[in-house]
């Protein structure tokens, strides 16, 4: 079982900041008002705050494990199966561009 080996205690001595919400808005395409930036900037300083609350706990004792049930693979078994082909696979599309579904043009400069 793949276990996750994280037991490095940083202290976290920076909250966040509204400069940093204020790109991670605009990263997300969120237009936040002044209140929200201020309101988020406070929520997710409390977050880190109890983040590094819990890092003062002693873990030491833990075994580290990557889920919390005693599981191994879930996956189902992988076999090659015929594929839907172009026409079923593009039949409830929206738009479609020849052989190719066509979406709106996201990227644009940040």
């Amino acid at each position: 079982m793949p276990r996750l080996l994280f037991r490095q205690k940083k202290v976290m001595k920076k909250k966040i900041d509204q400069a940093q919400v204020r790109k991670v808005a605009k990263l997300s395409r969120l237009d936040l008002t002044e209140a929200e930036v201020k309101e988020f900037t406070d929520q997710l300083s409390a977050i880190l705050e109890y983040v590094e609350k819990m890092n003062e706990l002693d873990t030491n004792s833990i075994e580290p494990l990557a889920h919390c049930l005693p599981i191994s693979n879930i996956f189902r078994a992988d076999c090659v199966k015929e594929s839907l082909g172009t026409e079923k696979t593009l039949a409830n599309a929206p738009q479609r561009d020849g052989e190719f579904f066509k979406v709106p043009k996201i990227l644009d400069e940040i």
